[in-house]
């Protein structure tokens, strides 16, 4: 059976209702999640949209902050958009809230933790600006539109993960967000078992699903697992410990903090996320209300033996605590020969070189490492395939769509669905808008998708916006030529000119100012005089002629501008 069969428009009836499925963000990539669930006929659907979350930028990215979603398909619909729902809050799945809610306008639901993270990042933004969330409490249920879906308490490294019992007429569609399989999470309740028993004899239609780990065997192991690991580190650490993790892996902090008290030692925090997080779980109940540690001020009063430094930056972000403290750049904190760092994280893809450069610094001040591939200091937020195995005996879904993934994760994901016993697979990519029902479930239409990035203050196009020329600049450089005319077309005095990113001499070791002053001097005596009054040809043929003769002598073509100024020329 194909795992995408496609519809013909033949085969539709375009007023009766349908229930379709379609990602803005998260497929066929890891992060930037955004979900829609729309029924109804097809040209009046009511929407329902899932997480609205951020990825952050590649290194051919220059200059971006994050990267957001184009959400240019449900703005037009934003009429019939019913609410955004948010399954837990990391950065991937609530990140880009704050920044496109605008655009959008409509109802949020979320629990508890969730919803207090999204208002405090909200007021870190300043101004007056609100959102209209509503809290639901665990394992709680509301109606938005024709949809009315029930939270699933799961667990994930994060509280308050939650899957979506999504049902409208056509059935139950199961939602997974993030998860994983965790009987014991330090934090939290544990995955909510009879629930998920009771859908599946219910009758789930659909079940669209994490993907990440779905090329691992085996089970997640345990967040207790990792504390016992941590406790007994710490403690046999003869100097200064400092450890960096996902700022909001609060169980994880929880573990940390026990492990230092049971040491006797004090526990430093360094980094405003881990500050943020902090302050969110003590409100919401994860940690006690008696939680206590110290600021990053107070390192240098304490005994080097005698304390454990918890650290943002566990993915080598330049301006994270870790990082400056690696290059001895931190305003209170510095590490010494014989040291401790713990990776208590897992490198996300595409972070590897960012993470080494910072290990490397560390080993270079004489610090000792520990990282998880070399100790039981992190454990995955996301299934194995034995539990990716048992949601599929629990729910017994007719139809899987893997999510959450790369495509080879997808794609190993239907796999294993097909062998769990689902009778139809689809690894769509984003943009693909699938039909769940009526049957056949098919791909039945396109929509567009992209990505915006933040920059500074400003959200700007990824197509011919200033991320795409920093990027061409980065790997061509820059010529600026300016040049001042007579209005008879008489050039006054030498053209001004500034090369940047470009080589100051060719292989031969002739100066590259000197081939661009000649390349201008000869394209302009090529032009007569009165010629030279078409203000927009003589730019052009400029412009032209320095990128050809830089590319002669370096063999790249840089970006260049002719900035053209006409005077009167009189004395």
């Amino acid at each position: 059976m194909s795992e995408r069969p496609l519809s013909s428009p033949s085969s539709r009836n375009f007023n009766s209702d349908e229930l379709v499925f379609m990602a803005l963000g998260g497929l066929g990539e890891i992060g930037m999640n955004v979900y829609l669930y729309g029924f109804g006929p097809p040209r009046a659907r009511s929407w329902l949209m899932v997480d609205l979350g951020v990825t952050f930028p590649h290194e051919s990215e220059p200059g971006a902050d994050v990267v957001l979603p184009d959400l240019r398909y449900i703005i037009a619909e934003r009429r019939n958009l019913a609410g955004l729902v948010l399954t837990h809050a990391h950065e991937d799945h609530i990140g880009a809230v704050i920044d496109l809610w605008p655009s959008l306008e409509c109802p949020i639901f979320a629990t508890p933790f969730t919803s207090k993270m999204l208002k405090t990042k909200l007021g870190e933004f300043g101004g007056s600006r609100t959102l209209p969330i509503t809290d639901i409490p665990l394992g709680g249920r509301f109606k938005a539109g024709p949809f009315d879906v029930e939270f699933v308490s799961l667990t994930h490294s994060i509280p308050e993960p939650n899957g979506l019992a999504i049902r409208s007429p056509a059935g139950i569609v199961f939602h997974t967000g993030d998860w994983k399989l965790d009987p014991t999470p330090v934090v939290g309740r544990p995955h909510d078992v009879e629930k998920l028993e009771a859908l599946g004899k219910e009758g789930v239609l659909a079940l669209v699903g994490d993907s990440t780990n779905a090329m691992r065997e085996g089970r997640s192991a345990s967040e207790a697992d990792v504390a016992q690991t941590l406790k007994k580190i710490i403690a046999d650490a003869p100097r200064c410990v400092a450890v960096t993790l996902f700022a909001s892996n609060v169980a994880r902090v929880a573990s940390i903090a026990a492990a230092t008290h049971a040491a006797g030692r004090s526990l430093v925090v360094a980094g405003r996320a881990l500050h943020r997080i902090i302050e969110v779980a003590i409100e919401t109940g994860y940690l006690p209300e008696g939680f206590t540690y110290l600021d990053q001020q107070r390192f240098s009063e304490l005994s080097r033996n005698n304390v454990v430094v918890l650290c943002t930056g566990s993915q080598g972000e330049s301006r994270a605590a870790i990082s400056r403290i690696a290059e001895d750049e931190h305003s209170d904190i510095s590490l010494d020969k014989g040291d401790l760092v713990i990776f208590s994280s897992r490198t996300i893809p595409g972070n590897e070189k960012a993470v080494s450069r910072v290990q490397n610094a560390l080993a270079r001040l004489g610090v000792d490492i520990i990282t998880d591939g070399e100790a039981l200091v992190h454990v995955t937020g996301h299934p194995r395939r034995d539990e990716l195995k048992d949601m599929y005996a629990w729910l017994r879904p007719k139809i899987a769509v893997p999510m959450h993934g790369e495509a080879r994760h997808l794609k190993e994901h239907a796999k294993l669905a097909r062998a769990c016993g689902a009778g139809e697979t689809f690894t769509i990519v984003d943009g693909e808008m699938l039909k769940l029902w009526p049957a056949p479930a098919s791909v039945i239409d396109e929509a567009p998708v992209g990505r915006l990035y933040r920059d500074g203050n400003l959200i700007v196009p990824d197509i011919e916006g200033p991320v795409k020329a920093r990027r061409k600049l980065s790997f061509v450089g820059i010529a600026v030529v300016a040049m001042a005319l007579t209005r008879r077309g008489e050039v006054m005095g030498e053209p001004g000119l500034v090369l940047e990113g470009i080589p100051a001499a060719d292989r031969d070791g002739d100066s590259m100012r000197e081939i661009v002053l000649d390349a201008i001097d000869g394209i302009i005596r090529s032009i007569p005089p009165k010629r030279r009054g078409d203000h927009a040809m003589l730019q052009d043929a400029v412009q032209r002629a320095v990128r050809s003769a830089i590319n002669e002598a370096w063999g790249k073509k840089p970006v260049v501008k002719v900035l053209l100024s006409v005077v009167d020329g009189r004395n």
